[in-house]
C-alpha cells in the first residue's frame, strides 16, 4: 500500500519540518515532499493530526520482554513476542541479547535470530552476545560459572554468524588482541564490558578494533584520578561508542549528564537492558535460578543486585532529555541515528529519507508512542 502521511511535524533524523509530507511504499520511504505539492490518487492519505513523526528507535540491548527471557526461549515465536513487547515503546529494531551461557545455547540463539530474520519477524535485525567471555570480578547478575576464555573455536563460531549485525560484549583483558582484531575484521561489532581492564588494556583493545562499551559505568573498572580504567578510556576516546542505561538507577542522572557531555556527539547510545517484565504484567521472573523482581523501572535480585531494567526505549529517551538537558530531537537521535551508525546500518535505518526502510513512530505532545511502522506496516498503540 502507498501511504502519504500529512499534517505532521516531521523529524527526519537531522531536521524538523512543519510543511513536509512523508511518502511510503513497498516497505520503504519513497520521498519527503512539500505539503503543498499535489495529491496523487495512488496514495492513501493518513492525517497525523499535527503529531510528530520520527525515525523508529533502535535498541542494542534487549534481554527480554513480554514475559519472555531470550536465554530461556530460543525460538522464532519467542523473538516475535519480545519484539512486539518493545514495539509499543517505540523500538522498531532490536538486538535480542543473550546473557552469558553455554556454547550450545549460543549456537541456538544465533540460529533462532537467523531464522527470525529469514521469517521477517518485525523488529528483529541482529543479535547481541553479552558474554560469555567476561571477567567474573565484574559479573553483575551473570553466572560466573558459565564464563570462559575465548579461543579459536569460539571466534570461528561467532564469525560464522548469519544473524544480522552481531554485537559481542567481552572483557578485553581476558581476550588476546589478535582475536579482537580477527573478530572486528570479520564484521563482528566488539564492545567492552563486564571488565576489570585498566586504561592501558582498554586502549590496546580499541587499537585492535574494539568499537564501543556496554552499559557504561555498570560492571566495569571505574574512573579514578590516577587510574582512568575502562570508564575513563570510554569517555576519552573520540571514535568509540558507549551504550548507557537511562533509568535513573544504573547511572545517576548527574553522572549520565556528565558522560553525555564528555563524549563526542553521536557516540552515546541509549539502551534499555530490558528484562522480561517490559510489556508484561508479570513483574517477577527467574534468572539462572535467581529470583528477580521489577520495581520502579529497575530489576533487582533478592540481595539487591541490579538485574537489568524495566523500561521501554521511549522512557529512556524522555529520561535522557531530562537528565542531560537535551532537546528531544537529540535524545531521539541517541536512540535511532546513533545506534544505526554503531551497527553500520545507517544507510537503512535511523533516518526518514528516500530509500530507507519505513521504520518510524508517531509521538504525541507528551512523547508517548501512538503508532509505529515497521517496513511500512502500521500498528496502533494505546496508553
Amino acid at each position: 500500500m502507498k501511504q502519504r502521511l500529512t499534517n505532521c511535524r516531521l523529524f527526519d533524523g537531522e531536521n524538523v519540518y512543519r510543511d513536509k509530507d512523508l511518502l511510503l511504499a513497498n516497505g520503504q520511504v519513497v520521498d519527503v515532499i512539500d505539503t503543498a505539492d499535489g495529491f496523487s490518487a495512488d496514495y492513501v492519505i493518513d492525517d497525523i493530526g499535527g503529531r510528530l513523526l520520527a525515525p523508529g528507535l533502535i535498541d542494542l540491548q534487549v534481554n527480554g520482554g513480554g514475559g519472555v527471557l531470550f536465554n530461556d526461549a530460543l525460538t522464532v515465536d519467542a523473538l516475535r513476542t519480545i519484539a512486539a513487547a518493545h514495539r509499543q515503546y517505540g523500538s522498531t529494531a532490536i538486538l535480542p541479547t543473550l546473557i552469558t551461557d553455554s556454547d550450545d545455547v549460543v549456537d541456538a540463539a544465533l540460529a533462532a535470530v537467523t531464522d527470525a530474520i529469514a521469517a521477517k519477524v518485525p523488529g528483529i535485525i541482529g543479535i547481541h552476545l553479552e558474554g560469555p567471555y567476561l571477567n567474573p570480578r565484574y559479573k553483575g547478575v551473570h553466572d560466573a560459572g558459565r564464563m570462559r576464555a575465548m579461543d579459536d573455536a569460539a571466534v570461528a563460531r561467532i564469525e560464522a554468524s548469519r544473524a544480522g549485525p552481531t554485537l559481542l560484549t567481552l572483557a578485553p583483558e581476558t581476550v588476546a588482541s589478535e582475536l579482537i582484531s580477527r573478530l572486528s575484521d570479520s564484521g563482528i561489532i566488539v564492545f567492552g564490558g563486564h571488565s576489570a581492564a585498566t586504561y592501558e588494556q582498554t586502549r590496546q583493545a580499541l587499537d585492535a578494533g574494539m568499537r564501543g562499551f556496554t552499559h557504561l559505568f555498570n560492571a566495569m573498572s571505574p574512573m579514578q584520578s590516577r587510574a582512568p580504567g575502562m570508564v575513563g578510556a570510554a569517555l576519552e576516546d573520540r571514535d568509540s561508542y558507549f551504550g548507557i542505561i537511562a533509568d535513573g538507577h544504573h547511572v545517576h542522572p548527574a553522572v549520565f549528564s556528565i558522560a553525555v557531555a564528555a563524549k563526542t556527539q553521536g557516540k552515546a547510545l541509549l539502551v534499555t537492558d530490558a528484562m522480561p517484565s517490559v510489556g508484561s504484567d508479570r513483574k517477577t521472573f527467574d534468572l539462572f535460578g535467581v529470583a528477580v523482581r521489577a520495581e520502579g523501572g529497575r530489576c533487582l535480585t533478592v540481595d539487591g543486585t541490579l538485574a537489568g531494567a524495566d523500561i521501554g526505549m521511549i522512557t529512556a529517551v524522555k529520561n535522557a532529555s531530562t537528565f542531560a538537558g537535551l532537546d528531544r530531537f537529540e535524545a531521539l537521535r541517541m536512540a535511532s541515528a546513533y545506534p544505526a551508525a554503531a551497527l553500520g546500518v545507517d544507510d537503512q535505518l535511523g533516518y526518514l529519507k528516500a530509500g530507507y526502510r519505513a521504520n518510524l513512530i508517531e509521538l504525541d505532545a507528551d512523547m508517548n508512542v501512538c503508532r509505529s511502522w515497521i517496513d511500512g506496516d502500521v500498528q496502533i498503540h494505546s496508553h
